[in-house]
This record gives structure tokens, sequence and C-alpha cells, in this order.
């Protein structure tokens, strides 16, 4: 069974930072693609930024030049560092992961959620 722990949420005011981390734990053959994605109050879960097995990235438009996403292949961990954070950042934020697990069964894992508050 592989898991995804997220750290590093919390409450930042407008214009702040927050680096986010996502660690994956388990059997793992392979990773393809490391995602983040984000969850308003009553909206739902959308993509923030993907990076796949060789080193492509791609951001939704409202982030691009704010957020970079970056990974650490040897450890299966997975980074979202966040700057000019506004209010409309503020959001859950889950990271994906998704790939092979083992020959037979693929892997599509997600952590369980941080909390980014963006306020003054």
């Amino acid at each position: 069974q592989v898991q995804l722990v997220e750290s590093g949420g919390g409450l930042v005011q407008p214009g702040g930072s927050l680096r986010l981390s996502c660690a994956a734990s388990g059997n793992i053959l392979r990773i393809s693609t490391m995602g983040w994605y984000r969850q308003a109050p009553g909206k739902q879960r959308d993509l923030v930024a993907i990076i796949n097995s060789g080193g492509s990235t791609n951001y939704v438009e409202s982030v691009k030049g704010r957020f970079t996403i970056s990974r650490d292949k040897a450890n299966n961990t997975v980074y979202l560092q966040m700057n000019s954070l506004n209010p409309d950042d503020t959001a859950v934020y889950y990271c994906n992961m998704g790939g092979l697990e083992s020959i037979l069964r693929r892997l599509d894992a997600w952590g369980q959620g941080t909390l980014v508050t963006v306020s003054s």
C-alpha cells in the first residue's frame, strides 16, 4: 500500500510564501507523474502543477510565475514552492502520484490534504 504524506500548509499573509512537501512510502516500481491539486470551499478539485518523469512541468495559468513544482526522485518526494500568495490561493492542497506499483498494479495515490489559508 503506497501512502503519500503531505506537510507544509498553514496560515500566511498575502504576499507571503509557503513550501509544501509530499513524500511517498511503500512499494513503488515507477512514478510517472507527480502533481499538486487544490480544492477551495464549495469548488471542485483542480490541478495546480504537475511534473513528469522527464522533468517537464505544467502549471495552471493563475499560478505561473508564482509557484514552482520540483521533486526529489531518489526519495519519491515532490515539493510545491508557493510565492506571492493571495487569498484566492486559499484551499486544501493535495498531492498525487501516478505510475506503477508493480508490473500488474497501477499507482494512483493521493495525499491526505494540507490546508493553506492566505489571510491578513
